[in-house]
């Protein structure tokens, strides 16, 4: 029987709390976009300009720099 070691246990370990985060933060950032079109659809452009950035930052985080940079870098 063969046994992980300690660095690839540690590598794993990071690889998928970095998916879950990526995953939470994309998902959040996709509900914040839509909280701010019913916002701007409320006619309360203020609250829906500050979600737009909010999400817009989110979705950034998690797709691209937890996504794609860290994530799919891993298998690529």
């Amino acid at each position: 029987m063969t046994s992980i070691g300690p660095e690839l246990l540690a590598e794993s370990l990071s690889l998928v709390v970095y998916t879950i985060v990526a995953g939470v933060l994309t998902v959040g950032g996709v509900l914040v976009e839509q909280a701010s079109v019913q916002h701007l659809g409320a006619g309360e452009a203020m609250i829906a300009l500050w979600l737009a950035v909010l999400g817009g930052v989110m979705l950034y985080a998690g797709a691209y720099e937890l996504g794609y940079q860290k994530v799919l870098s891993e298998y690529v």
